[in-house]
């Protein structure tokens, strides 16, 4: 687990807490909610990762719910690969969203900005 220095504290206020690392298992996905943004959360030894739940084939909420293979995760409806760290598809084309993480405490608190509409 990493230990952060007082100045990686320093825009906490933009991150939300979503759990204690104890709660995640080890190459199994969580889904969460952070504002109206649907996040999978997956623990990979001992790393956490967060990207975006919506797989952009048919726009299923399935992400969470995948295994891990090779870095990647899989969506278990279509078989598409993202890899864990940027969302990328396996050919560097964009995928999903990857959100920031920080560890404080044996918490994970996770960057994701709010969803803004313009009607």
């Amino acid at each position: 687990m990493i230990n952060l220095l007082p100045s990686d504290l320093s825009d906490i206020e933009e991150y939300t807490k979503i759990c204690d690392v104890n709660i995640l298992k080890e190459k199994q996905g969580k889904r969460f909610l952070i504002n109206d943004v649907e996040i999978a959360v997956f623990k990979v030894e001992g790393v956490i990762y967060a990207l975006s739940n919506i797989c952009p084939h048919q726009h299923s909420a399935t992400i969470f719910d995948g295994f891990i293979e090779d870095g990647c995760v899989v969506c278990p409806a279509h078989g598409w690969k993202f890899d864990l760290k940027t969302g990328y598809i396996a050919s560097k084309r964009k995928g999903l969203n990857s959100f920031p993480v920080k560890i404080i405490n044996g918490s994970i608190f996770i960057k994701v900005k709010e969803k803004k509409f313009s009607w």
